[in-house]
């Protein structure tokens, strides 16, 4: 919760956390391992289209190292309207600039780690789940095929069942 209420300092930016840490969280609870168990980093991701630099993604990033400081995980703080600038380079996929912030969580690898959560400043829950949270309340793992190739799933559902070995993994292919 207290990152949740951290995160606050994103406004007026749309902003969720997500992905693996949220799904890692409640894999955590549902198989009774402690809540931080297996979790690297906590996504802090944001939509600011009207400015792509780098030195304003890292002013946020330096912003949020100061807000964060002592959480134990740490925060990885990225703007998803620029990712398109650096992907090819990393992940040798081609990528247009997403237009929303949901639609850069809508082209996730897996259909349970497309997922976002924030609290706003009145108390109120914002999730964002494309695929719904069925597969992560059934420890299911499945492809969201927009990005990923079939060996990066792989490789992701060894790392995540050697962790999580009550994880059902869906084949590639359905």
């Amino acid at each position: 919760m207290d990152v949740f209420r951290k995160a606050q300092f994103m406004e007026p930016y749309p902003y969720y956390i997500g992905a693996g840490c949220l799904v890692q969280t409640v894999w955590n609870e549902l198989t009774g391992r402690a809540p931080d168990y297996g979790i690297g980093d906590i996504d802090l991701i944001y939509f600011d289209p009207d400015d792509l630099s780098f030195a304003a993604e890292d002013h946020l990033i330096a912003k949020g190292r100061e807000c964060f400081f002592g959480t134990a995980i740490p925060v990885d703080i990225k703007n998803q309207a620029r990712v398109h600038l650096w992907y090819e380079d990393r992940f040798g996929v081609r990528l247009q600039p997403y237009p929303s912030l949901e639609a850069a969580i809508d082209s996730w690898p897996t259909t349970v780690t497309a997922l976002g959560a924030r609290l706003d400043g009145n108390g109120e829950w914002h999730i964002y789940a494309p695929f719904g949270l069925k597969d992560l309340f059934s420890l299911t793992l499945r492809p969201n095929k927009v990005l990923i190739s079939e060996e990066i799933y792989r490789s992701k559902t060894i790392k995540w069942q050697k962790k999580w070995p009550e994880l059902q993994v869906m084949p590639w292919e359905d």
